[in-house]
């Protein structure tokens, strides 16, 4: 697994000296291959990088993109049942959404909502 050496303008996760939280950042300045200035996306203040504490932004729903990828080939839509709010479900049954699409029931979590699992990420519907 290859990844690629940050530049300036890449987003990485580190601890604003201003909010005291570790926030999202924009890189400003680069010494060499690592980073030396860097913005807070939510205070917008401007310092210097902390070397040990930079860390890639990871995008949370890369994880589910690449399950539904796996999952896609297997699924028959022909067997989808049209999403209803007052419908009841079961786990793994198919959910054809009219703005999601097709989707995967993935759990049932508290009353009246299951989450699916759709080509763009999860989603908490409301069942019955």
């Amino acid at each position: 697994m290859s990844s690629k050496s940050l530049t300036t303008g890449d987003p990485i996760q580190v601890r604003c000296t201003q909010c005291r939280k570790i926030t999202g950042h924009t890189i400003v300045a680069m010494a060499g291959e690592q980073p030396a200035e860097v913005q807070c996306n939510k205070c917008q203040y401007t310092s210097a990088a902390r070397k040990t504490a930079a860390r890639r932004a990871v995008d949370p729903q890369k994880s589910e993109r690449e399950a539904w990828a796996a999952m896609r080939p297997g699924m028959d839509s022909a067997r989808a049942a049209d999403y209803s709010m007052t419908a009841a479900y079961k786990v793994k049954s198919l959910v054809n959404h009219p703005v999601f699409g097709l989707g995967l029931v993935q759990r049932l979590s508290g009353l009246q909502k299951m989450v699916v699992l759709f080509a763009d990420g999860e989603k908490v519907m409301r069942c019955k």
